[in-house]
C-alpha cells in the first residue's frame, strides 16, 4: 500500500486555524484510515447530539440558582420522532403548557428568555445555564428586567413567539441548540424577536450563533445578545432592520493605552 504523502507546511498552518477538513490526503482512491475514522466519529457525535434527551431538571435547578423564576413547557411534538418529522408541531405549545403560561400572564414582561432543546439538546444541556450566568448581569446593567424564563422541550425557534405573546413580552430571547455539524455538535444559538407573535418569520429575528467551546465564548455572546436586546427594545425592531453594531460599541468601551 502506498504511504500517503505528508501535507505541505501551508496546509499544516491552515489546519491550525480551522476545524474544517482540509488537506486530508488520500490512500489510493480513498481517504487515509485516520481521516475516515475521525469523520465517522464526528458524524456519530452529531447524530447523538440530535437524539440526546433535554435535561430539564438540571437546567431548571441551574437557572433557579441564578435567582430566576423558571417554568417548564412542551410543544405539540410528543416524541423526538414527531419533532424531527413534523417541524410545525415544534412551533406550537401543547394545550396544558399554554394554559399554564396563561395563568402567569397577569403582568406583562419586558423580556422573556426561552431555553429550547432544538436540534442539539446536548448543546443546551452544556451551555445554556452558563450563558445565562453571563447574560443576566449584563441585562441588569442595561436596566432590563428578565420577567420569565421558560424551559421548552420539543422546541423550534418559532415556539418562542407563542410563549412571548402569551406572556405579553416586548422581547423574547430564545436560546436553542443549533443543527449539529461535524466540527461542532454542541453549538448553541440565540434568537431575538421584538413584539413576538404567532406567524412571524425569520427576517423579524436577530441571531447570535456558534456559541460553544471552540466558537463564540459566553462573555462574547452575552455582550452581543445584551446589546441587541437593549437596542431592539429602544428602537422597537429586530431582524433585518436591526444591524449588529455591538463590535463598534465594544471597541468604543475599551480604554485607550
Amino acid at each position: 500500500m502506498k504511504t500517503p504523502a505528508p501535507p505541505s507546511r501551508s496546509l499544516e498552518a491552515l489546519r491550525e486555524l480551522t476545524p474544517a477538513r482540509v488537506g486530508l490526503g488520500r490512500s489510493g482512491a480513498s481517504l487515509p484510515t485516520d481521516a475516515l475514522l475521525a469523520f465517522t466519529l464526528d458524524h456519530a457525535r452529531a447524530r447523538d447530539a440530535v437524539h440526546t434527551a433535554l435535561d430539564a431538571p438540571h437546567l431548571i435547578a441551574g437557572l433557579a440558582g441564578l435567582g430566576l423564576q423558571v417554568s417548564e413547557v412542551s410543544s405539540q411534538a410528543q416524541s423526538r420522532r414527531d419533532y424531527l418529522r413534523r417541524p410545525d408541531l415544534g412551533r406550537m405549545l401543547d394545550r396544558d403548557s399554554r394554559r399554564a403560561l396563561e395563568q402567569q400572564s397577569g403582568c406583562a414582561s419586558e423580556l422573556v428568555i426561552v431555553i429550547g432543546d432544538g436540534l442539539s439538546p446536548a448543546a443546551v444541556n452544556v451551555h445554556a445555564v452558563e450563558l445565562a450566568r453571563h447574560l443576566v448581569p449584563r441585562l441588569t446593567e442595561a436596566g432590563l428586567q428578565v420577567g420569565h424564563v421558560v424551559v421548552a422541550s420539543g422546541a423550534r425557534v418559532a415556539l418562542g413567539d407563542e410563549i412571548g405573546a402569551v406572556l405579553g413580552a416586548r422581547m423574547v430571547v430564545m436560546l436553542i441548540g443549533e443543527r449539529p455539524g461535524l466540527s461542532a455538535p454542541d453549538s448553541l444559538g440565540a434568537y431575538l424577536t421584538f413584539a413576538p407573535r404567532i406567524g412571524l418569520t425569520d427576517e423579524k429575528r436577530n441571531c447570535v450563533s456558534n456559541i460553544h467551546g471552540a466558537g463564540l465564548s459566553y462573555e462574547e455572546a452575552a455582550f452581543k445578545i445584551a446589546w441587541l436586546v437593549r437596542e431592539g427594545i429602544a428602537r422597537q425592531i429586530t431582524g433585518v432592520a436591526l444591524k449588529d453594531e455591538s463590535g463598534t460599541a465594544l471597541i468604543a468601551a475599551r480604554p485607550i493605552d
